[in-house]
């Protein structure tokens, strides 16, 4: 693999590792800035809402621009985003510092998988976006719980300051190590994106990305509070619970794979939302003993992310044979959806805090994800249903 894909991987890591620290700080920035738990669980949607609107909107706005200086660019915005919040002196500011970062995150992932293909041969085209993707994985494994370990002993806002030095390494890659000569894309355009979205079939899929992942959001959010408020663990030691969550997600990602190529898209994602719902509803009883949330939370890993290829798997079989002119777009989209869900599941978890309690969260969350187990089981149906009435249309013909 050339060095300029191990920039790439970086810059994943790198963001992979701002997106999903502020789990582990929650507590933390909370009673820092004198706020509530579920208005610092706003940090958590108010990034995602940045990705959400990054990913399609100003992707289309930058896609006639040279890709390194996109990518230098991306990755100096998201540097600034942190500095930002390094040096946040309320929390608005720190608002304003996540949704900006949000912004670049929403873009380097829409073209990240292009770029990554386009600097090898074609036959290792799915090596290179899974290469890239691992910095996601690697920094579940091991940025957030080290930057939980920072913010929890020097402030958080030492956090920040790391991820962004992150940034700057990322940025000198990008500039040092990626070709000035990459390929551009044919600009993607408002009507394409449009045409995506008027296709029934792609929508439901979002529905069950976005529920998929609100649901186990619901609670992730608020996961740091449970262990020390519930299960009596001291800040201290959950980075290591996060550490063990991430150990689970990154062996949790190549099952899902696995699963999705040998059982095909919808039967591995129906299982591996049945196994989340039943997850999040143990957690509801768990999470007052040490030893049985911290194998909760091992299972929880082991599922939360494992959907991510039978989605991504789906949608674009499903963009393939309604809007063949638009399947990247399709696919960014349903990037678009992972992250709405994110969001509005962090902000329910924030409702569901502060009129039901905290340990609501785990099972409001099980039946959001029910409902999307109920989606794709609907949705494998409707394939059924289509598989069935193409003979007869043959027929017809």
């Amino acid at each position: 693999m050339p060095l300029a894909l191990w920039a790439l991987t970086l810059s994943a890591f790198a963001i992979g590792t701002t997106e999903f620290v502020i789990v582990g700080l929650i507590p933390t920035i909370s009673a820092s800035l004198q706020v509530s738990l579920p208005s610092a669980g706003l940090l958590v949607s108010l990034y995602a809402l940045g990705v959400a609107v990054g990913a399609p909107l100003l992707t289309a706005l930058t896609g006639r621009l040279p890709r390194k200086w996109l990518l230098s660019g991306l990755m100096a915005l998201f540097t600034v985003g942190n500095l930002v919040a390094w040096q946040a002196p309320g929390y608005e500011a720190l608002i304003a510092a996540r949704v900006l970062t949000g912004l670049a995150h929403g873009v380097f992932f829409s073209i990240g998988s292009t770029l990554a293909t386009s600097l090898v041969p074609k036959d290792k085209g799915a090596s290179a976006i899974a290469l890239m993707f691992s910095g996601l994985t690697v920094a579940l494994v091991t940025g957030v719980p080290l930057g939980t370990f920072i913010g929890q002993h020097f402030g958080w806002q030492a956090t920040f300051l790391a991820v962004a030095l992150l940034g700057v390494l990322a940025l000198l890659g990008s500039l040092i190590l990626v070709p000035a000569n990459l390929p551009k894309p044919a600009p993607t355009s408002f009507a394409s994106q449009m045409a995506v979205l008027a296709q029934p079939r792609l929508l439901l899929v979002y529905a069950m990305t976005a529920l998929g992942y609100g649901g186990s959001f619901t609670a992730f959010t608020f996961l740091a509070p449970m262990l020390e408020h519930q299960a009596g663990y001291a800040p201290g030691a959950v980075a290591l619970i996060m550490l063990l969550y991430g150990v689970s997600v990154a062996v949790g990602n190549i099952w899902g794979g696995r699963l999705a190529d040998r059982k095909g898209a919808v039967a591995a994602l129906k299982i591996i939302f049945a196994g989340l719902a039943l997850v999040l509803l143990a957690l509801t009883f768990t999470a007052g003993s040490k030893w049985l949330v911290a194998l909760t939370a091992l299972a929880w890993g082991a599922v939360a992310f494992g959907n991510v290829a039978g989605l991504q798997l789906y949608v674009v079989s499903q963009a393939k044979a309604r809007v063949p002119h638009a399947v990247d777009v399709a696919s960014g989209l349903n990037i678009a959806a992972f992250n709405v869900g994110i969001a509005g599941g962090a902000g329910l978890g924030g409702l569901v805090v502060e009129r039901l309690g905290l340990m609501a969260t785990p099972w409001v969350g099980a039946l959001i994800v029910l409902a999307a187990w109920l989606l794709t089981a609907w949705s494998g149906r409707l394939d059924a249903v289509d598989d069935e009435s193409m003979p007869i249309a043959a027929d017809r013909i």
